[in-house]
């Protein structure tokens, strides 16, 4: 039985991984907070209910927006974190039993990458003598050891900036006056998630206009349903 090493990280702070995971939350839940409270709030103004209405729809939006977007972060990635323990214990398990297994393995993977069969060899059994766990969980499964997700990081972080985001639409439909409480509001969440959409877009390198236009189009489908709505019953 091959004795299985491994080496703990000596840099306390979060991983780069886990850092992206909490922006990604963030900008999640902050364009969430934008869309799904400024659909309420519009589609009560819409049918033409009392400032008093309309503040306390946006204030209970908010609060149990940010509570569901926060809890369901927490379960998420609660779950990606057991995943990524249960994945860690059965590679253990794999190397204590199969470890020829293991290097020919990792030989092939090293093989795929453009290396000659020789030195894959070489470079697979050097990296299994040194730190045998790491990496194989890093090659097979892009796992890092020790660097789990830490599901309170990104359900705080969803939460909180639900609530930040929530703020722009219920501001604005309760401080504009009437007759233009409504177009006043559109129009300052249509600027918010512009500034999302292209946050979001850049943090996963995609095409930035694609992203604002889809996120502007959501938004916009979001409160012209609730507008009709609205405009139904009232």
């Amino acid at each position: 039985m091959k004795e299985i090493t491994t080496t703990k990280p000596l840099n306390p702070h979060l991983c780069l991984s886990e850092r992206l995971n909490i922006i990604r939350a963030g900008v999640l839940g902050a364009n969430d907070g934008i869309i799904s409270v400024a659909g309420i709030v519009v589609g009560v103004a819409s049918a033409h209910q009392s400032q008093y209405t309309l503040f306390l729809a946006g204030v209970s939006g908010m609060l149990a927006g940010a509570f569901s977007m926060g809890g369901g972060e927490y379960v998420s990635v609660s779950t990606q974190r057991d995943t990524q323990k249960s994945m860690m214990r059965l590679q253990k398990e794999a190397i204590q039993n199969e470890y020829a297994d293991e290097v020919a393995s990792l030989t092939r993977t090293y093989e795929s990458k453009g290396l000659p069969t020789p030195l894959a060899s070489q470079v697979a059994n050097a990296f299994m003598q040194k730190d045998s766990l790491d990496i194989t969980l890093r090659e097979k499964y892009n796992i890092e050891l020790h660097h789990y997700f830490n599901p309170w990081h990104a359900a705080f972080s969803s939460f909180f900036s639900f609530m930040f985001g929530a703020l722009l639409p219920l501001l604005a439909i309760t401080l504009i006056p009437y007759p233009y409480k409504v177009s006043g509001t559109i129009s300052a969440v249509i600027l918010a998630l512009i500034m999302t959409g292209f946050t979001s877009a850049s943090l996963g390198h995609a095409n930035r206009l694609k992203g604002i236009l889809r996120n502007v189009s959501i938004g916009l489908l979001t409160m012209f349903v609730t507008y009709l709505i609205g405009s139904a019953i009232g």
